[in-house]
Order: structure tokens, then sequence, then C-alpha cells
């Protein structure tokens, strides 16, 4: 087993997958935090790399193409603080860096793995409920629907028709870019038979992003939906079915619905969820029990 720890986070490798720990300290982002603790099996990766600097260096990985239904809905849009994939090592560990780099490699090697795309997720994405406020609303998903609900800087044409509610079966794409420079962001949901080409602030399926702390929490939530439509790659007849891809793991198992409330709880007891998104996200776990 290889291991390295920092205070960005841990990384583990058992030899058949690579467990991602976020840290604890105060610079690990809310996003990293939030998504908590991903295990990426050796046969989603593309590579990996280690880049030395006078005083840190950083441990990069490389997933394929189409594994990872976060890279998928962010387009490789997210910023180094948030990028799970990436973790800061300091002058002192370069030597265990190293050492993890070459036995990750060599597995990849021994096992011949290829680095071309794959044709259905190898991670599960964020689990759900999920529920995230910024900018001009809150979007919450259970893994069957999306709820957009508007707050008081919500564009008027748009908050007047009230809160929205999305079946996932009719949602064809999701999509989450950030603010960049004077360009808002946004989080954008398609619907099928109802594409809309109005900016993210008059659309009524999109939820406008300023630039603010919570914004990359909405990328959780298009990865969270992006898990559940089918895969890119998917034929237009597999697309068209309600069928969730094998390769997600189902949410109601009972001790993964435990672990959830545990990572709920330490979320409500860190700031990062407020008593009513710990209260709602609690009772939809609960009903699921």
């Amino acid at each position: 087993m290889a291991e390295i720890i920092q205070k960005d986070g841990t990384w583990t490798f058992d030899g058949d997958a690579l467990r991602l720990t976020p840290g604890r300290d105060k610079n690990v982002s809310l996003l990293r935090k939030t998504l908590g603790e991903l295990s990426v099996p050796l046969g989603a990766l593309a590579g990996i790399s280690f880049e030395q600097g006078r005083k840190s260096g950083r441990l990069r990985l490389r997933l394929r193409d189409g594994a990872d239904p976060l890279l998928q809905a962010t387009g490789g849009r997210l910023a180094e603080p948030n990028d799970p994939y990436q973790l800061t090592v300091e002058s002192d560990r370069y030597g265990v860096a190293e050492y993890v780099v070459d036995e990750v490699r060599d597995a990849l090697l021994l096992d011949q793995v290829p680095a071309d795309p794959v044709d259905g997720y190898l991670l599960p994405g964020p689990s759900v409920p999920l529920s995230v406020s910024a900018g001009d609303g809150t979007a919450s998903f259970d893994g069957e629907r999306v709820r957009l609900e508007w707050n008081w800087k919500t564009e008027d044409s748009k908050s007047a028709a009230g809160a929205r509610s999305l079946a996932l079966t009719d949602l064809t794409t999701v999509e989450w870019h950030p603010a960049v420079g004077l360009e808002n962001g946004y989080l954008r949901f398609t619907v099928r038979g109802a594409e809309s080409k109005a900016p993210p602030k008059y659309d009524p399926n999109s939820v406008e992003l300023w630039g603010f702390k919570k914004d990359p929490l909405m990328a959780l939530v298009a990865a969270a939906v992006q898990a559940r439509l089918p895969h890119p790659t998917a034929s237009p007849e597999a697309a068209r079915t309600t069928e969730q891809p094998a390769a997600i793991a189902p949410e109601d198992d009972h001790d993964a619905l435990l672990r959830r409330l545990r990572e709920l709880g330490d979320l409500h007891k860190s700031g990062v969820l407020t008593d009513e998104e710990f209260a709602t996200a609690k009772r939809a776990v609960l009903k699921r029990m």
C-alpha cells in the first residue's frame, strides 16, 4: 500500500483503487470538503504525475474521458483549489509523492489499463439528496427530480412563475460554468422539447452564478444529475430510456444512507450546511431508510 498524508488531504493506493480524502486544513476548498472521500478505481485512471516546486509540489490524476460525472458536467472548468484530483505536497514529502506515482504507474502497466475514453461512468457521482443555495436561487436534487427555487435577487420575469420541478426523465443535459471575470456563471438544465437559448438570468431552468463562495457547490448538483443521465456515448435509443447507468450503485443501501447521515451531520457542525439545508437533506435521507 502507498499513502501520502498532507494538510491538503490524504491519498491511499491499495493496488485496486486510489482513495482520496480531503484534508481538514482551512485552505481546503468548500467543494472538496462537501464532496468528501472519493474512491477512484484503477480502471478509471489514465495517468498520474508529480510536479515539484521550490516550496511545494503537486500530485495530479488524469482520469479517462467519460469516467467521472463531475468532470463530465463541469467540462474541465473546476479551478485548481476545487479539483479533487490534485494534491498539494510539501517539499519534505517529495520522496513519498514519487513513490505513490511509481506504485500507481506500475499497477496501470501490470493491469494493462488503457487510457482511451470509457462508455460508462466508473465513479458514482455525489451522494443525494443535495441542496445548494447560490446566485439567484437554490437547486435541490433527490435522485429523481430537480427543484429550482428563487430568491429576492432573481430577475422578475424568471421568478414570476414560481419554483420549478424537473423530472430526471425529462432532462437531456446539465452543465455548470463558473463565473469568469465580468461574465456570470450558471447551472443549466436542458429539458427535452423545451430547449432554451435565453441567458441564465432569464432562463427558468438555470441558476445564475455570480462568483461567490458557494458557486462551486452547484457543480456537485450538476454531477449528481449527470451520473443518472445516459452516458454521453450512449446510443440515441438508450438516451431515451429512463434506466440509470449500470455503474451507479443504488442509493438505497442502508449502510450508505447511514454514512450519508453522518456526513450531513459533520457538514452541519462545520457550518457548510445551514440549519434549513441540513433539516431538508436529513428528512430526505430518513424517508429512504
